[in-house]
C-alpha cells in the first residue's frame, strides 16, 4: 500500500514536469513555414484559448497549450513546433520577464474579424494580403463601398486596403491604360456606383468611404494599407472640399491653386506633401519615392526598428520577425518621403541611404493605422497582367511576416505605448 501512495504521489509531484504547452518557433533556424504559424495561432483563437505571444524571444514565438488538436493542426499545415514541459515554459517566461532582456509576453485573447476592401470582381493585379491570409488559412470578409458607408465596419476588428484610389482619379492609370477594356470598364462601374449611392462623382463618394473608414479608426479600429491606398486615403481626406481630378477623370477642370487649399490637419501620416497635377504621370504626390529612388534590386533592402517590448510592445509586436534587415519591394506607392511623415507617426522599417520609410504605424483617436509601401513583399516589381506569386515558393517571407504581425495585432491585449 505505502509503495502505490508512493508511486501516486511521485505521479503527481512530476506531471508538471511533462508536456504541457506547445511552442511554435518563429526564428530562422526553428521554423520551417512562418506564414503557415500565424494561420494556426489564429485557429487557436478561434477555438477560445489564449496564446502567448512571446515577443523577440527566437523570433517572436507563440506559447499555446499543448493538445493533439492543435499538434495535429500544426503537422497538418507544416507548421514547426516543440511540445515543451510546464516547467520549461516557466523557465522560458521568467528570461522573458527580466529587466535586462528586450522581451515580453503578449497575451492574445480572441481572433480579430477582418474585412478586406475590394471592388466587386477581379482586378488586374493581385493584393499581397489577401493572398497571405489564404495562404494562411486565415478567415476574412470582402467588403466595399456600400457595406462600408452602410457602417458595416462597425462588424470587424482589422480593415485591409491595398492597390485603391481615393482620389477619384482612377489610379492614375489613364496614360497607359486610357484604351484598355478593363481600365474602361472600371471607370464605368465606378461612376455608376457612386450614381447609385447618391454621388455625382467618384471622387465625392470615394471621399465619404474615406472618411467612414477614418471614424472605424477614430473609434478603435485597426486600419492597415499598402500600395497606393496608403497616400491616396490621406490626401482624399485633405482634399476635402477640394476638387484635384482633371477633366478625364470627372468631367470637368480641377480648381485653380488646388495646392494651396490643401489641408494637412485632416490626414492620419502625411504632410507638407505637393500634389502630381499631370494626369499623364502615375504618380499622386512627392509622398511616394518610387520616382526619386536610386537603389538598385541588389541592395534594396530595409531596416526594421528596434523598439523596446516591455514599453512599446505595440510597434515590437509589428516588426516581430527572423530578420531585422528585409527586401525591398516596389508599387505604386513604393515607400514614403521621411520629411513629409508627421512627428508622431513611428517609423518603423527605413532605407536610411535612401532618405526613405518604408512601414509605419500611428494612434489615431482609440484606433491604430499602419502603412506599408509597396506592392508585393515577394514581387520586387509587380506590374498589372503579371502572374501572382505563389506562397508555396515563400513560406518563410520577412516581407509577408510583417502583415501577418498586423493581423494578430487586435487579437493582443493592449498596453499603453510610451514612444
Amino acid at each position: 500500500m505505502k509503495k502505490i501512495l508512493a508511486l501516486l504521489f511521485f505521479l503527481c509531484v512530476t506531471t508538471g514536469a511533462f508536456a504541457s504547452y506547445v511552442l511554435i518557433p518563429m526564428d530562422a533556424e526553428g521554423q520551417k513555414n512562418h506564414l503557415k504559424a500565424y494561420g494556426v495561432t489564429y485557429w487557436t483563437l478561434e477555438k477560445q484559448l489564449k496564446v502567448k505571444w512571446l515577443l523577440n524571444y527566437r523570433g517572436g514565438s507563440f506559447l499555446v497549450p499543448d493538445t493533439e488538436e492543435i499538434q495535429r493542426e500544426c503537422q497538418i499545415r507544416g507548421v514547426s513546433f516543440e511540445v515543451i514541459s510546464n516547467s520549461k515554459a516557466e523557465e522560458i517566461l521568467e528570461l522573458i520577464s527580466s529587466p535586462s532582456k528586450n522581451m515580453e509576453a503578449v497575451v492574445l485573447e480572441k481572433a480579430p474579424k477582418i474585412a478586406v476592401y475590394t471592388p466587386y470582381g477581379l482586378q488586374p493585379w493581385d493584393d499581397a494580403v489577401t493572398m497571405v491570409l489564404t495562404y494562411a488559412e486565415i478567415p476574412y470578409d470582402t467588403i466595399y463601398d456600400e457595406e462600408v458607408l452602410n457602417d458595416a465596419l462597425l462588424l470587424y476588428d482589422w480593415l485591409h486596403l491595398h492597390h485603391e484610389d481615393f482620389t477619384g482619379q482612377y489610379g492614375k492609370f489613364y496614360r497607359s491604360f486610357k484604351s484598355a477594356a478593363w481600365y474602361i470598364e472600371e471607370k464605368k462601374e465606378a461612376e455608376a456606383l457612386a450614381a447609385r449611392l447618391g454621388y455625382s462623382k467618384v471622387s465625392q463618394e470615394k471621399l465619404a468611404v474615406a472618411k467612414k473608414i477614418k471614424d472605424y479608426v477614430v473609434g478603435g479600429g485597426f486600419m492597415f494599407a499598402m500600395c497606393s491606398a496608403t497616400d491616396s486615403f490621406d490626401i482624399a481626406l485633405s482634399a476635402e472640399g477640394v476638387d484635384i481630378c482633371e477633366p478625364m477623370f470627372d468631367g470637368d477642370g480641377s480648381d485653380p491653386g488646388y495646392q494651396n487649399k490643401i489641408d494637412y490637419s485632416k490626414t492620419f501620416a502625411f504632410k507638407d506633401y505637393l500634389l502630381e497635377r499631370n494626369p499623364n504621370v502615375y504618380e499622386f504626390s512627392s509622398i511616394d519615392m518610387t520616382q526619386k529612388r536610386r537603389i538598385p534590386k541588389t541592395t534594396d533592402y530595409f531596416t526594421l526598428m528596434e523598439f523596446s517590448a516591455k514599453w512599446d510592445p505595440v510597434p515590437t509586436m509589428l516588426c516581430q520577425n527572423h530578420t531585422a534587415l528585409v527586401k525591398g519591394f516596389m508599387g505604386q506607392t513604393t515607400a514614403f518621403t521621411r520629411d513629409e511623415i508627421k512627428s508622431n507617426v513611428l517609423i518603423m522599417g527605413e532605407n536610411k541611404t535612401n532618405g526613405e520609410a518604408k512601414y509605419i504605424h500611428g494612434i489615431k483617436g482609440k484606433g491604430f493605422f499602419t502603412f506599408y509601401g509597396g506592392h508585393d513583399p515577394e514581387d520586387y516589381t509587380h506590374r498589372v497582367g503579371d502572374p501572382k506569386t505563389e506562397l508555396d515558393l515563400h513560406p518563410t517571407s520577412p516581407g509577408y511576416r510583417l502583415i501577418l504581425n498586423n493581423v494578430l495585432f487586435p487579437a493582443a491585449k493592449k498596453k499603453k505605448q510610451k514612444t
